[in-house]
């Protein structure tokens, strides 16, 4: 327990290794594996991933982090830190990318964590992606083919970038533990999240002067 405490989060393209490094990150930082979809809105995000509104599915799943955010709050104001599987980097990245046109201009009271942003040579990521089990969804499919937007739009938000390409998880777990001796913050950015202008166009586009760490 802290009166800092951590709040992490993990973005980046499918087959990068999100859902794999995100609870190993949490495991070795003792923290809470939050879902930024929580299990009240399943049902719900099975009968929206049905339908083809890219706004309405935007607006779901800002609804879920939203949500997801008090409880990120309720841990972080009792010392307790959080990781988390994407946050609404990804939402509003994966959106954009897919045409939504809806201006989002965040609280500027939300819990901001540090972001470390998976990426991975693209032949390794799409052998990752054939490797899995699970079919694709039609939305999975759609983002895929919209990857290249999906990367620019993510290019507005400051994250320290990992590269997952030839490494296995223990090796990118230690690469993103490391990196709080190279030079990132070590803890939750006290700079508002909706403080940043990037986050606020209405439609994807590369933010200028926008970097990552």
């Amino acid at each position: 327990m802290s009166d800092h405490p951590r709040f992490e989060s993990i973005e980046g393209l499918r087959g990068t290794g999100k859902s794999t490094i995100a609870p190993m990150l949490a495991a070795a930082r003792e923290a809470v594996l939050v879902p930024t979809v929580p299990a009240f809105y399943q049902p719900l995000r099975r009968e929206v991933d049905r339908r083809e509104n890219v706004e309405a599915r935007m607006c779901f799943y800002l609804s879920a982090l939203f949500t997801a955010a008090d409880e990120i709050r309720r841990y972080l104001s009792a010392g307790t830190p959080v990781v988390v599987e994407s946050y609404f980097a990804r939402c509003l990245a994966n959106h954009r990318a897919l045409g939504a046109r809806l201006g989002i201009t965040l609280p500027p009271d939300l819990p901001q964590p540090v972001t470390y942003y998976l990426v991975c040579a693209e032949d390794e990521r799409q052998a990752r992606l054939a490797s899995r089990d699970k079919p694709d969804s039609r939305w999975d499919a759609l983002v895929e083919s919209a990857s290249g937007r999906v990367t620019d739009a993510y290019a507005g938000f400051l994250m320290h970038p990992v590269d997952t390409t030839g490494r296995g998880p223990d090796e990118v777990l230690q690469a993103i533990l490391a990196t709080d001796t190279q030079g990132a913050h070590a803890r939750a950015d006290a700079e508002p999240v909706g403080a940043h202008p990037h986050l606020l166009p209405p439609v994807p586009r590369r933010a200028e002067g926008a970097h990552r760490a």
